[in-house]
């Protein structure tokens, strides 16, 4: 019997190999692969989280610009003036808008953790994903219960 959660009943594994540990890798690698998933997972939410901020202070200068116009409407010439000058299309940070942050993270940054995470995958895993996960869905869910099968019908 294998120490390896389902090994006993080839039935009851993920569907493919690709969540299924390759034949000789230990613990720790599973482990330590599985952890440079996670931080490349938790750089997506960075990822994610720029490209609110992008989005947001867009519509937010958008908003500038009608209020601007409203200001106008409202007899408050100067005022909205003043705001088309200072604040509509101004950059967020010096000399950039937002759009040009994600792009030199996206391809720094995030270029390089994705191909390392990518690389160790294939390196120590044959390239299979979450085998880790996979592997701790395996140990948690209960066998036999509907709602906890090992993959889809």
């Amino acid at each position: 019997m294998s120490d390896r959660p389902g090994a006993d009943n080839a039935d009851d594994l993920p569907v493919d190999d690709e969540h299924r540990r390759p034949a000789g890798v230990s613990d720790a690698t599973v482990e330590a692969a599985g952890k440079v998933t996670e931080a490349l997972e938790w750089v997506e939410r960075v990822r994610g989280h720029l490209y609110e901020a992008h989005q947001m202070s867009g519509h937010a200068d958008l908003l500038f610009g009608e209020a601007a116009d409203m200001l106008s409407d409202a007899g408050h010439d100067g005022l909205a003036a003043d705001m088309r000058r200072e604040v509509v299309g101004a950059n967020t940070f010096p000399g950039r808008w937002t759009f040009q942050l994600v792009e030199e993270f996206d391809d720094g940054y995030y270029t390089t953790v994705k191909g390392f995470e990518k690389r160790t995958r294939d390196e120590l895993l044959d390239g299979r994903r979450h085998v880790m996960e996979s592997e701790m869905k395996e140990r948690r869910r209960t066998h036999g219960r509907t709602g906890h099968e090992a993959r889809p019908s």
